[in-house]
């Protein structure tokens, strides 16, 4: 009786949490007159498949994805080889100010991003940055408060033994990082990457804010672009919406068994 209530109520809120991505899905798919109908139509008498090259090509979409596979890609890079060196800093070695120089960089993040807006673009239109890709990427190669705070509490899990052999056999610190930790660290890498990816490849109003050329447009801006002074285009934002978000949800699922996995263990292992 119990595994049958556990499973029904876990059978109803499956349902309930994919609703809006078939609704996302059967939207897609309609005509417009068939948008506005009451009660909705959940399915559509025929189905539009032309809406989705209808939608892309509406835009240049394919400028768009690849400004954000770009942005993604380096943003995702700077991440995990600046974190992690950083994290690995913080966990093996021993500095006068360690502890208080790692509180103050946890600290950061109480700070909102709109709060360093500002500052932010006086600072990218200094040099020169202002509608170009480097705000979204440069700042991603000096850490981020998180993902440093993750690696280094994942370093700290790795006995110092393995260090200790390995400066025995003539490894320098750098070596100890790039040969010993890293390999361990393959589970905590792919979490951060993954959020890393989730960030940018969902980030609006960092290029909102930094791009006003349409050719640097990454998808999120090329989306808004749908919704007009008169109305929305309501089945173009669905059928786009829909297309952008395989390539997120096909990296989720392939690196779930990884983000699961007890990487606290892996250490030890």
């Amino acid at each position: 009786m119990q595994k049958t209530l556990v499973y029904s109520l876990l059978i109803f809120f499956s349902i309930l949490f994919l609703l809006p991505f078939f609704w996302m899905i059967t939207t897609a798919l309609k005509t417009p007159e068939e948008l506005y109908l009451f009660p909705p139509k959940w399915i559509p008498s025929v189905f539009q498949f032309s809406n989705f090259k209808d939608a892309w090509t509406s835009q240049p979409f394919n400028t768009f994805l690849v400004n954000t596979l770009l942005v993604t890609f380096l943003s995702t890079l700077g991440q995990l080889i600046s974190s992690s060196m950083i994290a690995y800093g913080f966990a093996r070695f021993t500095f006068k100010g360690r502890d208080l120089l790692f509180m103050i960089v946890l600290s950061t993040m109480m700070i909102p991003w709109e709060v360093t807006m500002i500052p932010l673009y006086m600072e990218f239109n200094y040099l020169g940055w202002i509608n170009t890709l480097k705000p979204l990427i440069v700042p991603s190669w000096f850490g981020a408060p998180f993902f440093i705070f993750l690696m280094r509490q994942f370093i700290m899990t790795i006995p110092k033994e393995l260090d200790e052999a390995a400066r025995i056999d003539g490894a320098n610190a750098f070596q100890i990082y790039y040969q010993i930790c890293l390999p361990l660290m393959k589970q905590v890498l792919i979490l951060v990457g993954v959020f890393n990816i989730l960030n940018c490849w969902n980030d609006y109003l960092g290029p909102l804010v930094f791009l006003n050329d349409q050719s640097k447009y990454t998808l999120t801006l090329g989306l808004a672009q749908f919704r007009g002074m008169f109305g929305v285009d309501m089945e173009g934002i669905m059928a786009v919406t829909l297309l952008i978000s395989i390539l997120p949800l096909a990296i989720f699922f392939i690196a779930q068994r990884y983000i699961v996995d007890d990487i606290s263990n892996t250490g030890i292992k």
